[in-house]
């Protein structure tokens, strides 16, 4: 139950989306997880700043119920930015990836 959300300065296209979408759906096996489980949100033309100018940038923050290995978590930030790099142009050294592992996650009234 993975849900990644997506920040950018930039402007995001609807084919820019879905080709995110697509990747993240994919890369997110790389922490033992499956589409379909995976929420996504994506938030274009966010007023953000880093390293003191507004340059574009991207915060990507990845949820998930459970944890992973310091492995997957090293090959899933590797791949995510180098998605966001390659679709939305955004620098590699402008990208923020972080983690957060739940213990409580919640779907159809029921906890996991």
């Amino acid at each position: 139950m993975p849900f990644i959300n997506t920040k950018v300065s930039t402007a995001i296209t609807k084919e820019q989306e879905v080709s995110l979408k697509t990747e993240f759906g994919k890369a997110i096996t790389l922490i033992g997880k499956s589409e379909a489980w995976l929420m996504l949100n994506f938030e274009d033309n966010c007023r953000m700043y880093f390293k003191g100018d507004d340059a574009p940038c991207a915060m990507v923050e990845v949820k998930l119920y459970g944890s992973a290995s310091a492995q997957a978590y090293d090959a899933l930030t590797a791949r995510l930015t180098e998605l966001i790099a390659g679709i939305l142009g955004i620098a590699p050294g402008r990208i923020y990836v972080k983690y957060e592992e739940v213990r409580y996650w919640g779907m159809n009234g029921y906890n996991f």
